[in-house]
């Protein structure tokens, strides 16, 4: 196993799998010269991005940088969304989140999980 969380989590998986129907769809719309298919295709791309926004800032995303382990589960929700991440792009575009220089609290007993850190 990795010993770097990875940012497998429901809004990134669900947002990969509606941006790659909408990108297959605006490819075969350039293959068959389909200008509705290929419009239609780049329009779902977008709402991908919107539906991955949305399920980020629901809880159903992950905060920047690494999480601890317990948390790394796909199905784990991440209950400090609500107030925001500290430099998440996500949060900020919604006017949530803290400035990046006000630390965020880290859980007692966490530890680096990498030298890198």
């Amino acid at each position: 196993m990795s010993l770097y969380d990875e940012g497998h989590t429901i809004a990134g998986w669900t947002g990969v799998g509606i941006a790659t129907v909408g990108g297959s769809a605006a490819g075969w719309g350039v293959c068959v010269v389909s200008a509705p298919l290929i419009i239609g295709g780049l329009a779902v791309v977008a709402v991908s991005a919107l539906v991955t926004w949305v399920l980020h800032l629901s809880g159903w995303g992950k905060p920047p940088g690494v999480r601890p382990r317990g948390e790394w589960g796909m199905r784990t929700r991440d209950t400090r969304a609500r107030e925001g991440h500290t430099g998440c792009v996500s949060c900020r575009l919604a006017g949530r989140g803290r400035r990046s220089g006000v630390p965020e609290a880290v859980p007692a007993g966490s530890r680096p999980l990498s030298p890198v850190e």
